[in-house]
């Protein structure tokens, strides 16, 4: 699906700020819960173990780099990783059916690696070849495989048993595990660590969001990742049956259908003290 990076983080933290509001007004059930989350005693300590190695040295470093670093420097830095994972973006295209878009995601990463010097500029995009968003775990589950328990991986972050495929996947599709050998194997290391102070500064706003909103950020966390992969899955365009059936809705039906008499005699309680 095409994207837009401040489009979709400007609507990632929309829906992480609705999805907070939802559970702080809702009391956890239990059973509902277990239905995809089987692990989460354990899921809970590895998300307390990766929040706080996070807080204690990537979050300082992150805040640096966002306050220190210009913005003209920041966007080159985030196209090129970006394009360096984009070969993975291409093969699931392709693997998912999506021929037209494998095509254009093809000549977006041609464009941008070489007229865009490595990918530092996104002349693709001004020529009219959208980025995508496409990984291995989007793909197993258009192959009907289902996204199984929910988990939670040290210092990676949400998965489930689907998306978990994902991880060799994205890292044997990803230009910088080739490049490591063109540069040689300590050439590399600053080149992954900026890669990922990056991915951190790019998280900022919706981490700040958790911190402030959430009354459990791990029930924040885990409910907004598994509803982006929803959206992301379904190409932005949910089926019918992922929305419950709204109350007010079936109440509105109701009072259609019931007598005038009893109308009245409701509304009549409704507005007696």
């Amino acid at each position: 699906m095409p994207i837009s990076r401040s489009s979709y983080l400007r609507n990632l933290v929309c829906c992480l700020a609705l999805i907070c509001s939802a559970c702080s007004s809702i009391p956890a059930q239990k059973d509902q819960a277990d239905t995809h989350d089987p692990y989460e005693p354990i899921n809970r300590k590895s998300y307390r173990l990766t929040d706080e190695i996070d807080r204690r040295f990537l979050e300082p470093v992150a805040d640096a780099y966002i306050e220190h670093v210009p913005k003209a420097i920041q966007r080159p830095i985030s196209n090129f990783y970006r394009n360096l994972s984009y070969p993975g973006v291409v093969l699931n295209s392709f693997l998912q059916g999506k021929v037209q878009q494998g095509l254009s995601d093809t000549m977006r990463f041609i464009i941008n690696t070489t007229i865009g010097v490595g990918g530092l500029s996104d002349m693709a995009g001004h020529m009219g070849f959208p980025e995508h968003n496409e990984d291995f775990g989007q793909t197993l589950a258009t192959w009907g495989v289902e996204s199984g328990s929910y988990l939670f991986i040290p210092l990676y972050g949400p998965s489930t048993d689907r998306d978990a495929a994902d991880i060799p996947f994205s890292y044997f599709s990803d230009g910088l595990f080739y490049l490591a050998y063109a540069l040689g194997g300590p050439a590399i290391i600053p080149l992954a660590i900026l890669r990922i102070i990056d991915k951190r500064a790019s998280l900022a706003e919706v981490m700040k969001i958790r911190d402030e909103s959430a009354l459990d950020p791990y029930l924040f966390v885990r409910e907004g990742y598994m509803q982006q992969r929803e959206y992301q899955i379904h190409d932005g365009n949910l089926p019918a049956d992922n929305y419950d059936d709204d109350p007010l809705d079936d109440e509105a039906d109701l009072s259609v259908n019931e007598p005038v008499s009893q109308s009245a005699d409701r509304e009549e309680k409704i507005i007696s003290p």
